[in-house]
């Protein structure tokens, strides 16, 4: 999206007159700002504030929502399902072109875990962070109206394994938001909630250093969170969570945040690919060997030119797709025009990391910062990287109101069967009446 944005500025004249195109290929209509999917899940920010509609920011560019399930660059081809496709029953279609920007990030990394596939709550999309939200809500009202032991404890035991970003934040900010909500059940106290994070390594978020990976351990135990360090899930059939340090832990609630891996479109392309399934390109965010081929993000294997230990490749995360899409932009317009290409640089300027409302680590530029301050340098940040005034002012405006009325503890998830409802009601064997 931000590649298409740029291409989308710096080629104005020529868009609309028949001399370039850019045509954009996705599955969803928006693009989603994923580190704000924590704080939809805690509900301080709308769901519709964390995605950007990509006809709106892209219109002079054709947005196309569909899905490419093959790439044949020999052919300079894309085969692609859309929802038209699916409808008419006539197969993929396929999209020809003359420069590639292939960056569909990435997805998350499953392990064969029993019981993994049946019982799992992923944390990538928006629409799995509100689904999660909704799941522990209802987890409370569940274990407010049973007088079952058992389904009352494994309703309140909530699993999360990964203890990267991802992992850390939603637990945080979940936490936060059911501790808060307990206050409205008249049978359930904060103490009650068991909150356990499984890391398989001895630390949790390595990208804030270890001394701030320290303090956030700290942190979280200090609200009562079980954090295990070096510690894997071996098992979750039948909704009881097995670890390799030998407990178990009976929940419905397991959230898998362990690791993402390249999206699967790479595997279906004749481009080449590194060991760890991620695109070879060279430093101008060109498909190494490949001519007019492009990635970037979490796709690409890019060198890190700042680096001082040799064969260092840049880490697949926002920080530096954000600034890849504007050289690959950059660069793309300058290979059309034949002039030569510049390479990416960017020296990794740290991380932050939120634990809660008003708790958060970071290491910027060589300074460490914990609690209210990183929480703070944590949002105003993402703020300032979210795309589009539009949002800005919604995620500040809804910042603003969260800090002035309480906190909604209101579970939709009636939202992900819209037709339960109508389907009961148009059921003539339950309602005599419609006989």
């Amino acid at each position: 999206m931000y590649t298409a944005l740029r291409l989308q500025r710096k080629l104005k004249r020529e868009l609309g007159q028949g001399d370039v195109q850019v045509i954009v290929v996705d599955p969803e209509p928006y693009m989603t700002y994923q580190p704000f999917l924590p704080e939809a899940a805690a509900g301080s920010i709308s769901p519709r504030h964390v995605v950007v509609p990509l006809r709106r920011i892209l219109p002079r560019c054709q947005v196309v929502i569909g899905e490419a399930v093959a790439i044949n660059h020999g052919k300079r081809t894309a085969t692609i399902k859309t929802l038209a496709t699916a409808e008419e029953g006539t197969g993929a279609v396929e999209i020809h072109y003359d420069e590639l920007v292939l960056a569909p990030g990435s997805v998350s990394r499953t392990l064969p875990v029993p019981g993994l596939l049946d019982h799992g709550i992923g944390f990538k999309t928006v629409e799995e962070a509100i689904g999660l939200r909704n799941h522990v809500l209802e987890q409370l009202d569940i274990a407010s109206s049973t007088r079952d032991p058992d389904v009352r404890d494994a309703a309140l035991t909530f699993v999360f394994v990964g203890g990267g970003y991802a992992g850390v934040e939603a637990l945080a900010e979940l936490e936060d938001m059911a501790r808060y909500a307990v206050r409205y059940y008249h049978n359930i106290a904060p103490e009650d909630l068991k909150w356990i994070l499984v890391e398989a390594t001895g630390r949790i978020l390595p990208e804030v250093g270890e001394e701030m990976g320290k303090y956030a351990v700290r942190e979280l135990r200090g609200r009562n969170i079980d954090v295990r360090l070096e510690t894997r899930l071996d098992s979750c059939v039948d909704r009881v969570a097995a670890l390799s340090d030998g407990s178990r832990f009976p929940t419905r609630t397991l959230v898998w945040t362990a690791g993402v891996k390249p999206h699967p479109i790479l595997a279906s392309t004749d481009l080449p690919v590194n060991v760890h399934g991620r695109l070879k390109c060279t430093a101008a965010l060109h498909v190494d060997g490949v001519e007019h081929a492009w990635s970037a993000g979490d796709a690409a294997a890019v060198p890190d030119v700042t680096a001082e230990e040799p064969g260092k490749e840049c880490a697949p995360n926002a920080q530096h797709a954000l600034r890849q899409s504007k050289v690959l932009a950059e660069n793309l317009i300058a290979s059309l025009h034949g002039r030569p290409l510049k390479d990416y640089a960017h020296k990794y300027a740290g991380s932050v990391a939120s634990l809660g409302l008003h708790k958060g680590v970071a290491h910027v530029y060589g300074r460490k910062l914990k609690g209210y301050p990183a929480w703070f340098m944590h949002r105003a940040y993402h703020l300032s990287r979210v795309p589009t005034f539009n949002r800005k002012a919604r995620v500040l405006a809804e910042w603003t109101l969260s800090g002035l009325f309480k906190r909604e503890i209101v579970s939709l998830g009636s939202l992900e069967n819209p037709r339960a409802e109508f389907k009961l009601a148009a059921d003539t064997g339950r309602h005599p009446e419609a006989s």
